[in-house]
């Protein structure tokens, strides 16, 4: 990787760890699902105008539902219910370890012993967590987070099948796929862009529903014109900082790297949104927060992503 590729990576895996520090910020002010609606929303909207949809098939649903609808419905949830920017950030990581399972069951991809070695040292980091829930970490927001993982994880399946079946479409159309092709990057890119857009407006639809039937209370006006300045740019960054320009900067760099290269560094996701949890939430650092990083990070460099997941294994 060229030193500005190794500094956008940095750059994204910053932001995307600041980016739990702003979820809690704009939970202030609206509830979990309806947030999470919202996201999704500016994230299609006015995107889905302009960008050629995807094949819609039961991969694109998988994805939708799994990425998007799970993920983040049970993140902010969690983090609506007490879960800390900090932890939430670590313990979604084990999505990685969930993930590399899916393959060797859904896909029949091979499980190295090493990878085998880090998902029990990995294990025994979310049991660190496990022992010490309360506070910080309530027991029903570690449940949800774990949900959140699993969502994650089958749509990292989904997106691989995805990006197999566009490279399938590629060849079928004499496209170029050599990586140094520059036609092929872009065509890359926006395919990319597109599965999130497209996928983030079905994520809405499922999510407002969802919102509408269990918080019927929050859709009042008030609850728009009410809500904080802060949480108002909070959702603004989730969505065109975090979402938008930070999976954009991502895909570019995978279009340009082999994932090998560009995967690790996402493991600086968790140090980033500890840190800057720490910083402007005063979330405590404590002993066995810090025994469960080293836990989980050792057990992901560990089993770290030769599963060749594509674009979106880090969307957050």
């Amino acid at each position: 990787m060229t030193p500005i590729h190794i500094a956008l990576a940095v750059l994204v895996t910053f932001i995307w760890g600041v980016n739990f520090t702003f979820i809690a910020w704009a939970l202030e002010s609206f509830p979990p699902l309806m947030l999470t609606a919202l996201r999704f929303f500016f994230t299609a909207v006015p995107l889905v105008l302009f960008l050629k949809p995807p094949k819609f098939n039961r991969t694109l649903f998988i994805y939708a539902i799994g990425t998007f609808v799970m993920q983040y419905a049970f993140v902010f949830t969690a983090m609506h219910l007490g879960a800390s920017a900090g932890l939430t950030a670590l313990l979604l990581q084990v999505q990685i370890f969930i993930t590399v399972l899916l393959a060797f069951v859904i896909l029949g991809e091979a499980v190295s012993r090493m990878q085998i070695i880090g998902m029990v040292v990995g294990v025994l980091g979310l049991g660190v967590i496990a022992l010490n829930l309360g506070g910080d970490m309530p027991l029903v927001g570690f449940i949800c987070i774990l949900i959140a993982a699993i969502g994650w994880s089958f749509g990292n399946i989904a997106s691989k099948q995805a990006s197999t079946q566009q490279s399938t479409s590629n060849i079928s159309t004499a496209l170029p796929v050599n990586s140094n092709n520059k036609a092929s990057n872009k065509t890359s890119a926006l395919s990319a862009l597109a599965l999130v857009v497209w996928g983030g407006l079905i994520a809405c639809v499922i999510l407002t529903l969802s919102s509408l039937l269990f918080e019927t209370e929050a859709w009042q006006l008030a609850t728009f014109t009410q809500a904080s300045l802060k949480s108002w740019l909070s959702l603004g960054f989730i969505v065109y900082i975090s979402t938008l320009i930070g999976f954009g900067l991502w895909a570019h760099l995978l279009a340009q790297n082999t994932a090998s290269k560009v995967m690790p560094f996402a493991l600086l996701v968790p140090i980033f949104g500890m840190a800057t949890s720490v910083l402007f939430t005063g979330e405590v650092v404590t002993w066995w927060k810090m025994l469960a990083m080293m836990l989980i990070l050792s057990g992901l460099i560990l089993a770290n992503l030769k599963i060749g997941l594509g674009r979106k294994a880090v969307l957050t």
